[in-house]
C-alpha cells in the first residue's frame, strides 16, 4: 500500500497540514505540495478539433506520481467553503488528462482509494459538507473509490491543535491505514 497526500494549502505548516502529518504520523508517503508546482489553469478545449494544447508545467509530473500510489489523500484548507484555488486547479486540469489519455486515466483512477483532509474556520463540519460531496462526485467520476474525510475546525496558525475531535478522527484514520497496510 503506497500514500500520496496532495496539499493544497499555502501556508508552511498551516493546520491542514498539521492534521494530516498526524492522520499519517510514521507512515512512509510520498507529499506534493502544489505551492511549489507550476500548474497553468485550463484552457478548455474539449470540444475544438484540435484537442488539447500540450502545456509545458508541472501537472504531468504530478499526475505521473500519482498513479504510481494506492492511496490519495487530497488535503486541503477550506477557502470560501470550498478547496483552495490551487487544488481546483489541479483538478481542473484532469479534463485534459481524461480526453488525451482515451480513458487510460479513469482506468489508473479506479485503482485508488481517496480521503480528503480539509480545515476551515466557520463550521466546517456544516459549510464544508458541500466541498466533500464535490468531491465525492469528482471521485466517483474518474472511479476513484472514496474512503472518507475529516473535517478540522481552525483559523489562526496551530488552532488545529485545539480542536480535540479532528484530531482523535486522524488517529482514527493513522489506525485505519496501519491496519490496510498490514494486510
Amino acid at each position: 500500500m503506497s500514500i500520496m497526500i496532495i496539499y493544497g494549502g499555502t501556508r508552511e505548516n498551516g493546520n491542514t497540514e498539521v492534521l494530516t502529518e498526524t492522520a499519517v504520523e510514521g507512515l512512509n508517503v510520498e507529499r506534493i505540495h502544489l505551492k511549489d508546482y507550476t500548474i497553468l489553469p485550463i484552457e478548455d478545449l474539449r470540444h475544438s478539433v484540435d484537442g488539447f494544447h500540450k502545456v509545458n508545467d508541472d501537472y504531468y509530473s504530478i499526475i505521473n506520481q500519482m498513479e504510481k500510489h494506492d492511496i490519495i489523500i487530497f488535503a486541503t484548507p477550506i477557502y470560501w467553503y470550498s478547496m483552495s484555488g490551487l487544488m481546483k486547479n489541479f483538478i481542473d486540469r484532469w479534463s485534459q488528462t481524461l480526453k488525451e489519455s482515451n480513458g487510460d486515466f479513469k482506468k489508473k483512477m479506479a485503482t485508488k482509494k481517496a480521503y480528503v483532509i480539509a480545515v476551515g474556520g466557520d463550521e466546517p463540519q456544516i459549510k464544508g459538507l458541500p466541498m466533500i460531496q464535490q468531491f465525492y462526485y469528482i471521485f466517483d467520476f474518474v472511479g476513484v473509490s472514496f474512503e472518507g474525510y475529516i473535517l478540522g475546525h481552525a483559523n489562526r496558525p496551530g488552532e488545529i491543535l485545539s480542536d480535540i475531535n479532528s484530531l482523535r478522527m486522524a488517529e482514527l484514520f493513522l489506525q485505519k491505514l496501519k491496519n490496510h497496510s498490514s494486510l
